[in-house]
């Protein structure tokens, strides 16, 4: 066993960062448009993601400078338009949202690279993509910039306006894990799918919402 004090020992941030996303694994993949000033359209995966409000509904990822300091395009298109669409693409759309990381040049369109189409998403100027089977139209609440260091992060705060959910996925109450196919994030080219499922019924005080909200 190992004890790191981080102002004691010399880390560097790419081991850190291999030792983050290695560990806290897996992760849900936000899957992100945005758009410039000028109507340029991107589209990026991102797997520092997570729900951090219910009531206000709040989503929050965190594209990273890359290592040269540069913000992504996602941030960069935020800092222009607060709008933007977090799509969770489940497992039929992986090969695509994989070929939306490449490091394409600035104004470059990621659905035209990755073959997806283009649809209107109600309530935000930015397009979703067609064929996601959930996707949440956001407006900017903040960015929380944690440095201008390679690998700082950016914590995108996004306030869900309007969502797109195919009606064969939710009743109502539920969403089916089944037909969502929901993936995760591992390290390094790997992902995860929720095929292995375990139940552990909580204690009656142990969840966020009351009965009486929870519908039952």
């Amino acid at each position: 066993m190992s004890d790191y004090l981080l102002d004691e020992h010399d880390l560097s941030p790419g081991k850190i960062y291999r030792l983050l996303s290695g560990s806290i694994c897996p992760r849900p993949i936000a899957w992100v448009s945005t758009r410039d000033a000028a109507g340029n359209a991107n589209l990026a995966p991102f797997s520092f993601f997570n729900v951090v409000s219910a009531n206000p509904p709040v989503l929050g990822f965190s594209p990273l400078l890359d290592g040269d300091a540069n913000p992504k395009d996602t941030i960069r298109n935020l800092d222009e338009v607060g709008e933007c669409v977090v799509h969770i693409s489940g497992e039929g759309l992986v090969e695509e949202m994989n070929a939306t990381s490449a490091g394409l040049a600035h104004g470059d369109d990621e659905f035209a690279h990755a073959g997806l189409e283009k649809a209107a998403m109600s309530g935000v100027s930015v397009p979703r993509v067609a064929g996601a089977p959930v996707a949440f139209g956001c407006r900017l609440r903040e960015i929380i910039r944690f440095g201008d260091q390679p690998l700082a992060g950016n914590l995108v705060l996004a306030e869900v306006a309007s969502i797109h959910i195919d009606d064969a996925l939710w009743d109502g109450r539920h969403v089916s894990v089944e037909g969502l196919k929901p993936i995760g994030r591992m390290a390094g080219n790997d992902y995860a799918r929720c095929t292995d499922l375990f139940e552990v019924v909580r204690p009656a005080s142990g969840s966020a919402m009351s009965r009486q909200q929870r519908g039952g």
